[in-house]
């Protein structure tokens, strides 16, 4: 436990981490050593981003390009009444210094786009996907594909999640959906509305699925499986989990045999995120 350099403060706040067989010292310090990139501070990123931060991942980096609105505040925990108007980033960054001084944020209040996915995503171990709209799943997954980071996908939509990790390269989110639905056929939040504790199970789901993947790559819990080559349905409703297989597509455009993406510029990430024309 001395390798860690842990002060008393930190050996209370990791206690219950470091007794578990599973964990311990040496799990506790990849945790403490890892680079996670939260994709969005809303609904799913911020039950994400408050249980990685106490988990003690140490370093978190929190992209998104919005404020926080009062609709937000029914189901966005990290943010309060008195942040309304504030930068969720920002907000989010502040919450994660309250909560776990051991966490260093980087915040990135920008939008996520094709000229900044590769160098965003470069800097990390680890991506987690709490993104509300197809473009932005579309682009994650062939980034991180294209570049070998493994991400974790979560999606919510009024009393339905899923939930899904893709961290060996093959398959991956276009295996499952090559292109995105039309325009305007699923309806998002603000038109549909949501349950304001779904995005806490979807979210927390993909925060396990985070803290799994880093002790598992520490080589700590190889029996560890996470949800690559699973996707699972929740359903708040009827209290029911669903699981099916999501197999590799030999023509999937970015992981298939004869792939037809090579870089996420080949990609218009408008509408049905399809390979743009010559």
């Amino acid at each position: 436990m001395s390798d860690l350099n842990l002060d008393p403060t930190q050996l209370d706040r990791y206690s219950r981490h470091i007794i578990m067989d599973d964990i311990g010292p040496a799990g506790q310090k990849a945790l403490l050593d890892a680079d996670v990139l939260v994709l969005g501070a809303g609904g799913l990123g911020s039950p994400i981003i408050q249980y990685l931060a106490a988990a003690g991942v140490g370093r978190l980096g929190i992209a998104d390009d919005d404020v926080v609105e009062r609709s937000n505040l029914q189901r966005q925990i990290v943010h309060a009444d008195a942040d309304v108007g504030r930068s969720k980033a920002e907000s989010a960054a502040e919450f994660v210094a309250d909560l776990n001084p051991d966490v260093t944020v980087d915040t990135h209040e920008l939008r996520v786009s094709a000229e900044n996915v590769d160098e965003l995503i470069a800097d990390y171990d680890f991506v987690v996907d709490g993104s509300d709209n197809f473009e932005t799943r579309f682009l994650v997954n062939d980034a991180c594909t294209l570049a070998g980071v493994p991400f974790s996908h979560g999606a919510i939509y009024r009393f339905e999640g899923q939930i899904t990790s893709f961290t060996e390269g093959r398959p991956c989110y276009r295996c499952l959906f090559p292109e995105a639905p039309p325009a305007g056929e699923i309806p998002d939040c603000s038109e549909a509305g949501v349950l304001g504790v779904l995005p806490g199970t979807v979210g927390c789901i993909q925060a396990t699925e985070t803290v799994k993947w880093i002790l598992q790559d520490a080589g700590l819990v190889p029996e560890a499986d996470t949800l690559d080559g699973r996707m699972v349905f929740y359903d708040a409703m009827d209290m029911t989990f669903e699981e099916i297989p999501v197999q590799p597509d030999p023509d999937c455009p970015v992981c298939g045999d004869d792939p037809a993406i090579s870089s996420v510029a080949d990609v218009e990430y408008v509408e049905t995120c399809a390979i743009g024309a010559d």
